[in-house]
């Protein structure tokens, strides 16, 4: 365990202090979604793939292109809600403002603030900020996982009073004693794979929808041991892959491919990472 200052310290002399920087900005990105969470009179636009988004989504996704636009203008920044901004450099942020914006406008305090950045193509760090609980954890590539509580509220302190801990996954080793999470069930169905679902619930302990970014930090926590997504974008799991990386997971497509580009995803502890895929296959 180590003091937010200590793990700052530790990350900021690696990527001229993108690291830290991805937490900072990521903790005033899920700020911003709390601005708007659970109020009633919120308006619900549906987007034309029939998505529904908010102005809490575009506010907390403009702030943290102007967070990081202003510390790296020459980075690409890509998000869900805007077209990408084009940099100069390797560099290239990914942020998903509100993952779960279902649950969020149903008042559910599981969505997440999912915040990423890749080198040359490559994945180097990742946040999953579950604004309303004050959770996160936190991943970069060669330099560990973590995990904190206590973000975000009124009596939580100063920042350096906030404990990382190391994320660690579970050890289990078969799916029959394993928790298996997933966003929706329906989402198999429309990919063509309602089979699919049938098959983990029926191998694994126990099934529920703690899913989107939520899920995937229960499996990086070894709270849940299985995410399966039969349906993403590159910006529902960009953060997600070195979290669980470095937490001791794996996470690749349904074909067992690690990337965050295939169109679906599963995440697991790693013990049962080829279980999972032989099943979905």
């Amino acid at each position: 365990m180590q003091s937010q200052q200590q793990l700052f310290n530790e990350w900021r002399t690696h990527h001229d202090g993108r690291l830290t920087a991805m937490i900072e900005v990521g903790l005033a990105a899920g700020a911003k979604t709390l601005e708007h969470f659970q109020n009633r009179s919120l308006e619900v636009i549906r987007k034309g793939d029939d998505s529904p988004v908010t102005i809490a989504d575009r506010e907390a996704e403009l702030l943290t292109r102007k967070l990081l636009a202003e510390r790296f203008p020459s980075d690409t920044i890509a998000g869900e809600e805007f077209a990408e901004q084009t940099g100069e450099n390797e560099y290239r942020w990914t942020v998903d403002p509100i993952d779960g914006t279902k649950s969020f406008i149903c008042g559910v305090p599981l969505y997440s603030t999912l915040l990423a950045i890749e080198h040359d193509g490559q994945p180097l760090g990742g946040m999953i900020l579950i604004p309303a609980l004050g959770q996160a954890a936190v991943g970069a590539i060669g330099h560990g996982a973590y995990y904190a509580d206590g973000l975000l509220s009124p009596t939580a302190g100063s920042s350096d009073k906030i404990e990382w801990t190391p994320a660690k996954v579970s050890q289990r080793d078969k799916l029959s004693d394993a928790v298996f999470v997933t966003s929706e069930v329906g989402s198999f169905a429309k990919r063509g794979d309602a089979e699919a679902y049938k098959k983990l619930e029926n191998a694994c302990f126990l099934a529920r929808t703690w899913g989107d970014g939520y899920g995937y930090m229960m499996v990086a926590t070894g709270r849940a041991d299985v995410m399966v997504d039969p349906i993403c974008n590159a910006w529902d799991v960009a953060a997600i892959l070195p979290i669980l990386l470095e937490s001791g997971g794996q996470f690749t497509d349904w074909k067992g491919t690690q990337t965050v580009r295939g169109g679906d995803g599963v995440g697991t502890n790693g013990r049962l990472h080829q279980s999972v895929i032989d099943l979905l296959a």
